[in-house]
């Protein structure tokens, strides 16, 4: 699964942005930013509900705000497919994710750089995606931090044959993506990677071509 980051988009265009990647993405991770769980500020609910009306692809929609459980229920209203939220700034986690699904989208939680995975592994079945940040959750453009990875293994150990996608945010591209991908990784966002490139949709193309090769097993010889 490749999510582009509208983040890495102009955001004067982001139709635009969401339909140069129509074709070839998976979801479109929407980026949602409040100045005070971050030290940044994007987007909000008004644009998501108008994300939702100008493009066909899920939005995958990533809250790093505080009191998600004021907030994210009305993501989830507005049409976005998952809904995420930081397990930092939630003290019942389980109780959001179920208040999200009730609503009618799936429930992400993410884990952000300095937060250790082992204390919600038990939670993994309340949850549809897993997001693991790859980078300390504020801004694009940052280096990935390959140790971080040791987490992703984690979750894939524990998750065995639960319905979960394991996500990874935060410095993915060409050169990374593929030891996200044999981490255990299956869902990928990708920001400068895909709006910073001359073609958007080539790059996708070029990221999946890159899973697939460090997914698919070689052949017996």
């Amino acid at each position: 699964m490749i999510a582009p980051s509208l983040l890495s988009a102009d955001f004067a265009r982001l139709a635009d942005a969401a339909q140069q990647v129509s074709g070839e993405a998976d979801w479109l991770h929407v980026d949602v930013m409040d100045n005070h769980f971050v030290p940044n500020l994007t987007i909000g609910l008004p644009v998501v509900k108008s994300l939702k009306a100008a493009t066909p692809l899920p939005l995958d929609c990533h809250l790093m705000i505080t009191d998600p459980k004021r907030w994210a229920p009305g993501y989830a209203e507005a049409g976005a497919y998952n809904v995420t939220f930081h397990a930092e700034a939630c003290d019942d986690p389980v109780g959001l994710a179920r208040d999200l699904r009730a609503a009618g989208a799936k429930a992400g939680l993410a884990i952000d750089r300095d937060t250790p995975v082992e204390p919600y592994l038990d939670l993994l079945p309340e949850f549809d995606t897993l997001l693991i940040m790859t980078i300390k959750a504020g801004f694009g453009g940052q280096a990935f931090i390959p140790e971080l990875l040791d987490k992703v293994r984690a979750a894939r150990r524990v998750a065995g044959d639960l319905e979960l996608r394991i996500e990874v945010d935060g410095g993915i591209a060409a050169d990374t993506i593929e030891a996200a991908a044999e981490a255990g990784a299956d869902a990928f966002v990708a920001g400068t990677a895909v709006y910073g490139a001359q073609d958007p949709a080539a790059a996708i193309r070029r990221l999946r071509g890159l899973v697939d090769d460090a997914t698919t097993p070689e052949p017996d010889r």
